[in-house]
């Protein structure tokens, strides 16, 4: 029920695999519209907080439908393959990219400043709810990066970047990336090492891409301080997560509580070495 033996040794080659079917077309629609809703509803869930920094930071621990998506069986079973039978979640984001707008993603590795080390136990599923073409601007793959260690990330904090801080790798040459686009519906699966940028979306449809950060019981059992993760398959005998079990309700006032320890005992790692504020990781 997982990757097929074609598709996981693409994973292994390149560090990442693209076009795994997920969703059916009439389920991505109900999904799309349950995150448009969203918009239309709470454009600022609290007095301090607008929707993008839920979309954007930890969403599953205050929106029910993010850690839901988190759970799909058939994304599961594809991520079981690559990291094995005991899976987190750390992370769930969304990537909107409105039509003819530049907001890019510029090259990087993802796991740079996760406070993860070099981890090969971290998987992002990256789905689909729109036509994500090359027009859209959809992910380029330089195939077989994942092999680097994490290399020298440059931070720009450039307004057209979607990176909380602009961080950039330098030097690609793009002659050798790979688009990895994707219909509605269908996901990408990419190492935590992996090298991969997007561009604007030139289209005349917005671009929205769920991402959700898998990773195992083994990433943190040697790690300093404290992290958190949604256990969503299997059981985490090492004990170094600590465990969260997805939110109550919409915004529950004790879950809006929560997010705002977990961002406050996560920003010394995730904005660390910043030169300016990094305003999706803010404590306060």
């Amino acid at each position: 029920m997982g990757l097929d033996a074609k598709s996981y040794e693409a994973y292994r080659t390149n560090g990442f695999v693209a076009g795994i079917p997920v969703f059916s077309a009439q389920s991505v629609a109900e999904i799309r519209g349950e995150i448009e809703a969203l918009e239309a509803q709470y454009p600022k869930p609290t007095d301090t907080k607008d929707l993008n920094q839920f979309f954007r930071v930890n969403g599953h621990l205050v929106i029910p439908l993010l850690a839901d998506l988190a759970r799909t069986p058939e994304i599961l079973n594809a991520v079981e393959t690559i990291l094995g039978p005991n899976l987190l979640v750390w992370s769930v984001e969304l990537f909107i990219k409105e039509a003819q707008t530049t907001k890019t993603v510029s090259w990087h590795q993802d796991i740079t400043y996760w406070g993860m080390g070099e981890t090969d136990d971290e998987v992002t599923a990256w789905v689909a709810l729109s036509n994500v073409s090359v027009q859209a601007g959809c992910m380029r793959f330089i195939p077989g990066s994942h092999r680097n260690p994490i290399v020298s990330h440059h931070d720009t904090y450039d307004d057209n970047n979607l990176l909380s801080r602009g961080q950039e790798i330098a030097g690609i040459n793009e002659n050798d990336a790979v688009y990895g686009a994707l219909r509605p519906g269908e996901m990408s699966l990419h190492h935590g090492r992996c090298f991969h940028a997007s561009g604007p979306n030139m289209s005349h449809d917005r671009r929205i891409g769920l991402a959700i950060r898998y990773v195992t019981p083994e990433v943190r059992h040697e790690a300093p301080g404290n992290d958190y993760a949604m256990l969503v398959r299997g059981c985490d005998a090492m004990n170094g997560w600590i465990n969260v079990a997805g939110p109550r309700g919409l915004f529950d006032a004790d879950d809006l509580e929560f997010y705002d320890q977990v961002l406050a005992e996560q920003s010394a790692t995730l904005a660390a070495g910043a030169a300016t504020d990094v305003g999706l990781y803010s404590a306060t």
